[in-house]
């Protein structure tokens, strides 16, 4: 509890007190020998003590010209109530409205902890070495890019960057909801916001602060609330003119039957503060927004930022989800994943791979560098490291042709490694193979000596990811690539991928999403997946765009809805169940708060209830709404 609510706390119990104590004075008659004006304010002290800022706030808001609210309908409420000398009912409505706020203010608190919690992330310095080695603590925002940081065990780390000396664990807890902390190592990219286990990390500073991660993180948090949900909206728009209707139907209720002589005026005034308590709107006001904080809250443990209610109700409403392929559905990372060697002129995989990574090992193309990493990392060689000889290839004789591949002199003898129409170009026969991913034909001195082939790897989450997708309702997945289809056709069919569109450009991937979207009906939403920059266009196109916070592009994430922190695509089927259960607890408050008070509402009309159970239609609604909406905090992915 905050000082203002422990305050609170104490008003509240004293005031109890003295309300159980009047009451047993006035239940045994003790009361009954005082005039009514001493009775008046023995009940008005303790009423004064419990609501003086109730009064003080409608009086406030009746000035700036906002006359209708909760507290101008308890100040009505009550003041009527002490008008037909019902002060027990008026002292009650006070206190018991207070305990409603009191348990109101403690439920959102307890709400906002979880995303309050992703603030702390942000660091307060930052230690900057300068060229004398020289250590200074500096504000991160004072940070630029290409400085050298230190950052000793137990601190965060301020900024993005790489590490240049040093060894550790990093605590992504706060970011991504992963407990296992992460080796960072010479080499290695940091992200802000993290915390450096044990150990000295120096890392070279790669993005000033308002660029680095824990920035946008924050940026995005305290952006969420400003986007409200349609439901949001409704309720805001709803309470807007339910309040002055009910506010004008209780001056009727009170006006009317005495005039028409159906009524004395003293239970005619009765009905109407029963029919104004009950009005209430607290409970749909507080409890639907506390129910959409809650479900971001619940997300955010998981290390998945939405950025708006809005957004976690179209997330609820998705049942196609479209992938991208590189970076999200697989790694990323080409790797070597089988070779083909000619048996009539070499002896083994490893002779082919030899060959093929000292022709490959002066071009940066990622295709040329997996082939090396192969070699050099001994992969067909039971893991036993080598290391490229680059005697053994002719520098000035090595030319990447455009398209083809790369032609060079291995040992004064041609060696050509690309695709097919490389080799037909050079007339040399060889055997097509059919398989998975990119196949890099090898011929030395005009024989076919076999071929390489390089796959992107499958994350290992993603077969897990899409079958719990299915289990949490969604009925449709599809990938989009630009990659050939055969290699976008292994990979759906190792993940269990519904659909795949392959050879598509940028631009091809945002049609193909309209056509998608066309096709939608019932109000169902697509979600699009992706990581690159290339993905920004259609994560802005689809009802949801979610993006990967952690190796995905800053475009990708500024234009997403949804971001995962930790880049395991397996978190969305736990974000649409979150979202799901959000949007059934919102309609839960919703249809409870106004069937109670309805009923309520009749019965207080027609004389037929209290005061006592008015009170119950307002703050024991709220209550139980407020209850209610809680339990979007609680996620069991189980």
């Amino acid at each position: 509890m905050t000082k203002k609510q422990k305050k609170m706390r104490n008003r509240i119990i004293i005031v109890l007190v003295m309300f159980v104590a009047l009451l047993i004075l006035d239940k045994i008659g003790a009361l009954e020998p005082f005039p009514w004006l001493v009775t008046f304010l023995i009940y008005l002290v303790p009423y004064v003590f419990i609501g003086y800022d109730v009064v003080k706030k409608a009086f406030i808001n009746i000035s700036h010209g906002q006359v209708f609210d909760e507290n101008f309908l308890m100040m009505i409420a009550t003041f009527g109530a002490f008008g037909i000398q019902e002060y027990s009912e008026a002292l009650a409505v006070m206190l018991f409205y207070q305990i409603g706020e009191l348990f109101q203010a403690v439920a959102v608190g307890k709400s906002r902890q979880s995303i309050t919690e992703l603030m702390s992330i942000a660091p307060e310095s930052a230690n900057l070495v300068d060229a004398k080695g020289n250590v200074t603590e500096v504000d991160p925002e004072e940070v630029s890019v290409g400085d050298i940081l230190l950052v000793r065990a137990g601190e965060k780390i301020p900024v993005d960057g790489t590490v240049i000396e040093g060894e550790s664990f990093i605590d992504t807890a706060a970011l991504t909801g992963e407990s296992v902390p992460r080796k960072a190592a010479a080499g290695d990219e940091v992200i802000s916001g993290c915390v450096n286990g044990e150990g000295i990390l120096k890392i070279r500073v790669e993005k000033a602060y308002e660029d680095s991660t824990v920035s946008k993180i924050l940026e995005l948090v305290e952006n969420a609330s400003n986007k409200k949900s349609r439901m949001e909206n409704f309720i805001t728009r709803f309470a807007r003119v339910y309040t002055p209707v009910v506010t004008v139907g209780a001056l009727l209720l009170a006006i009317i039957p005495p005039i028409l002589g159906m009524l004395p005026w003293a239970d005619s005034i009765r009905r109407a503060c029963i029919f104004l308590i009950v009005s209430c709107p607290c409970a749909l006001v507080i409890s639907v927004p506390l129910g959409f904080f809650g479900g971001i809250g619940a997300s955010s443990k998981i290390g998945v930022l939405v950025k708006g209610s809005n957004y976690l109700e179209s997330v609820s409403k998705v049942d196609t989800v479209v992938f991208d392929k590189t970076g999200t559905i697989t790694k990323g990372e080409f790797k070597v994943t089988e070779i083909i060697y000619n048996k009539e002129l070499l002896s083994s995989e490893a002779e082919l791979l030899k060959i093929a990574a000292h022709g490959e090992s002066l071009s940066n193309h990622p295709i040329a560098k997996s082939v090396c990493n192969a070699y050099v990392e001994g992969a067909f060689e039971g893991g036993l490291r080598r290391r490229i000889d680059n005697s053994l290839i002719d520098e000035s004789q090595t030319k990447e042709i455009s398209g083809q591949g790369v032609a060079t002199l291995y040992q004064g003898k041609e060696l050509l490694l690309g695709n097919g129409k490389l080799l037909d170009e050079k007339g040399i026969e060889y055997k097509s193979v059919d398989r998975a991913g990119t196949v890099v034909y090898v011929a030395l001195d005009g024989n076919y000596l076999g071929a390489v082939i390089i796959s992107d790897v499958v994350k290992e989450t993603s077969a897990k990811a899409i079958k719990d997708l299915k289990n949490s309702g969604v009925k449709k997945t599809i990938m989009l690539t630009g990659d050939r289809e055969k290699a976008a056709k292994d990979v759906a069919s190792k993940v269990g991928i519904d659909q795949v569109i392959a050879q598509l450009l940028p631009a091809d991937k945002v049609s193909r999403v309209e056509k998608l979207l066309a096709t939608m009906d019932n109000g169902n939403k697509l979600a699009f997946v992706g990581d690159g920059i290339n993905d920004a266009p259609v994560l802005m196109r689809a009802d949801v765009g979610i993006a990967m916070g952690s190796l995905g592009s800053d475009a990708a994430i500024e234009a997403a809805d949804v971001v995962i922190m930790d880049d395991d695509i397996s978190k969305i089927a736990s974000v649409i169940r979150i979202a799901r259960k959000t949007m059934r607890i919102v309609k839960e408050n919703i249809v409870f708060a106004l069937a109670v008070k309805l009923i309520i509402l009749v019965l207080g009309a027609l004389g037929l209830t209290t005061m006592w159970l008015a009170v119950f239609g307002d703050v024991g609604v709220a209550v139980i709404a407020i209850l209610n909406s809680m339990r979007a905090l609680k996620y069991n992915k189980n």
